[in-house]
């Protein structure tokens, strides 16, 4: 996917026709460090900049066909989300993923994953009888990763399995938390690119959703609980070839959802 930048005439005029104008240049400037950063992301996540691999702004300008400011801003922002880190004299190299790294990312995703299922639900509750269009996108993310699967399509899948976890955060209804997970969305990107994905935790996703759709809160979160804590098992088997780490038992069961409180 390239991204095409302004002409240099044009970013030149922006320059040099005034204060005013400079100002009105700053959008186009934003929206170009945007694309570039999520073409860079793509290519982390696709293994076409493999882990380790020293990436140079000038080469990345020209494979993307910009001009090196706004990949200097998206290779900074890719930093910050973990992705890439600073090399010691100049430069950036894209991060691996060592266990540590996996069992931290783990241990930050795990509560949230859990509270945005809970408050996902927590919305379709009281929204009813009508839907919230949230679920509408979880259901169309949860379709796709299914077809998806069963064109073998792995690439795709990953998008899909990305979008179902970002569309509960979305359906949340909570900004902050959406600021929060956004944050971690490149390194999980990566991370599900990376692992396997057992047929039971495409299950686990079916279960998920419905608990939410129904808006029952406890299950939705006791699932989604099961569903990290299974994948984290999965990561760092798949991985580092940890065989003391086994998939909790029961990972492909459903649930049971809790007794109605009495009143």
């Amino acid at each position: 996917m390239a991204y095409v930048a302004g002409s240099s005439a044009g970013r030149n005029r922006t320059r040099q026709d005034g204060p005013g104008n400079e100002r009105a240049g700053a959008p186009e400037r934003t929206s170009l460090s945007a694309h570039a950063r999520d073409a860079v992301r793509e290519r982390i996540v696709d293994g076409r900049y493999p882990q380790g691999a020293r990436l140079v702004e000038r080469e990345v300008a020209e494979e993307l066909r910009m001009s090196r400011v706004p990949v200097r801003e998206a290779l900074r922002a890719l930093v910050g989300e973990g992705l890439l880190e600073l090399l010691p004299h100049s430069g950036v190299r894209v991060r691996r993923m060592e266990r540590a790294d996996v069992e931290h990312l783990y241990e930050v995703w795990e509560p949230l994953a859990v509270q945005a299922s809970r408050l996902a639900a927590r919305r379709v509750a009281r929204s009813a009888p009508a839907e919230p269009p949230g679920v509408t996108a979880l259901r169309t993310s949860l379709d796709r990763a299914e077809q998806a699967a069963s064109d073998d399509e792995g690439a795709r899948e990953v998008a899909a399995h990305t979008a179902f976890h970002e569309d509960i955060v979305a359906l949340s209804g909570n900004p902050m938390l959406a600021r929060t997970m956004e944050q971690l969305s490149g390194q999980l990107q990566l991370l599900f690119g990376m692992r396997e994905e057992p047929e039971h935790m495409r299950a686990q996703h079916a279960v998920m959703f419905r608990y939410i759709a129904t808006g029952d809160e406890e299950s939705a979160a006791a699932s989604t609980l099961l569903h990290v804590r299974d994948s984290r098992a999965v990561a760092l088997r798949s991985l580092f070839d940890a065989t003391s780490i086994c998939i909790p038992e029961g990972a492909d069961r459903e649930i049971t959802p809790p007794a109605p409180t009495p009143h």
